[in-house]
């Protein structure tokens, strides 16, 4: 007899077909029949056991069976397909936007371990959610992230290193975040960490979690106070009181930042009481309690209303503050930001480059390349997967790359 045990999948019988679930929130298909060609079989939740068959033999047998079978990871919001990005995929982990890791010249690091999210934003940038128009989600595995994040500190050189996790959706979807973060605040040089959130999946539980696990602080997106306010900015459905009850908690165990989002016209009045909240619950001990970000209007974004001008954003703030006897308005050295040196670009704006087609992108027609260990975004490309192109480097600001495909 061989059991295989798995700590990231569990199965379920489900209609003739076994239902593999990975990481809590993604699945797949095994049919019966190519489990029976290894050996009868029997599946518990999170191990199969094979009658007559030495371990090895199994275990090699069934890992050929993921293997193939991975590439119809689906999401189980969406059911979008889903790729999975692994220490063996052959996918760098810097050059897109999408997930990853990007360096922008500080010594704050960005971790994006996945995509997907479980609201839908009126005015999400990025267009997630159960309603999102992306073709495709992404999942990174946890210790190839953490792998080539301490790279990135390694370079850096900086032993106030900020890890900041705001993922192209909601992080908290991600099911190993607390194992994600434990690895990070134990890397050296990392100094303080934190998580952008909607607030809707956490829970004491998860928060206790997450502090033990040396988080420093959550950015909480929490744009309205008013009932039918935070429900129309949500655009799906939204427990408001269950978000303040945890936004309350929060500060016992670790910084709180609100994170409102200034979508004109929508909650243009409730600005001054979420800054008031914030302060009421005790938010911002070693940051500003509140940081309201202004709208910005993305082509493949929502875009419910017109974004202020820069000039108008802090006009708008200032006015605010003065009114009502409240700070809003916060430097950069409030959030500790040093410059640091950036990661080398392999690639200028302008040079002609080879690449091979990766994965699919996530809007319209585009592809994912990869050429000198960094990922390009290649639009409008009818290319296969596995195709060697030719494309103009056209982007490289921050080791995000957009390249113009050529032929």
């Amino acid at each position: 007899m061989a059991e295989l045990i798995f700590k990231d999948l569990s199965f379920e019988k489900d209609k003739g077909r076994i239902k593999v679930n990975f990481l809590k929130m993604f699945y797949f298909y095994l049919d019966e029949g190519r489990l029976e060609k290894i050996a009868p079989f029997e599946v518990n939740k999170n191990s199969i056991v094979f009658d007559g068959i030495p371990e090895n033999n199994a275990r090699k047998k069934f890992d050929f069976l993921l293997f193939d079978s991975f590439k119809n990871l689906k999401n189980k919001l969406n059911n979008k397909t889903t790729i999975y990005i692994h220490q063996s995929s052959g996918i760098p982990l810097i050059g897109t936007n999408y997930f990853g890791l990007i360096d922008r010249g500080t010594n704050i690091i960005e971790v994006k371990p996945i995509t997907s999210c479980n609201i839908s934003c009126i005015f999400c940038s990025v267009d997630e959610g159960p309603d999102s128009r992306r073709k495709v989600d992404f999942v990174i595995e946890k210790d190839y992230l953490v792998n080539e994040f301490r790279k990135i500190v390694e370079f850096k050189g900086s032993s106030n290193i900020d890890a900041h996790i705001n993922a192209q959706g909601e992080p908290t979807l991600y099911a190993d975040m607390v194992e994600l973060v434990r690895d990070i605040m134990s890397t050296d040089g990392v100094k303080t960490s934190s998580i952008d959130t909607n607030g809707t999946l956490l829970s004491k539980q998860l928060v206790d979690g997450l502090a033990d696990a040396g988080l420093t602080r959550i950015n909480l997106s929490l744009n309205a106070l008013d009932p039918e306010k935070a429900q129309k900015l949500a655009g799906y459905p939204y427990n408001l009181n269950k978000v303040l009850e945890i936004a309350r908690y929060i500060p016992t165990k670790m910084d709180l930042i609100i994170a409102p989002v200034w979508v004109p016209g929508y909650n243009d009045d409730e600005l001054p009481k979420l800054a008031k909240f914030a302060n009421e619950i005790g938010a911002g001990k070693n940051c500003p309690p509140i940081g309201i970000q202004n709208l910005l209007n993305y082509r493949f974004g929502r875009n419910p209303a017109k974004g202020a001008s820069m000039e108008e954003f802090y006009r708008k703030m200032k006015e605010i503050e003065q009114k009502h006897n409240i700070k809003l308005v916060f430097d950069k050295a409030a959030f500790n930001v040093q410059n640091l040196p950036e990661l080398p670009k392999p690639f200028k704006k302008g040079q002609i480059i080879k690449a091979k087609i990766v994965l699919p992108g996530r809007i319209g027609n585009e592809k994912l390349a990869v050429a000198n260990n960094r990922l390009i975004s290649v639009p409008n490309c009818d290319k296969d997967e596995g195709s060697i192109v030719n494309l103009r480097i056209q982007r490289t600001k921050h080791n995000i790359f957009l390249g113009e495909l050529l032929n």
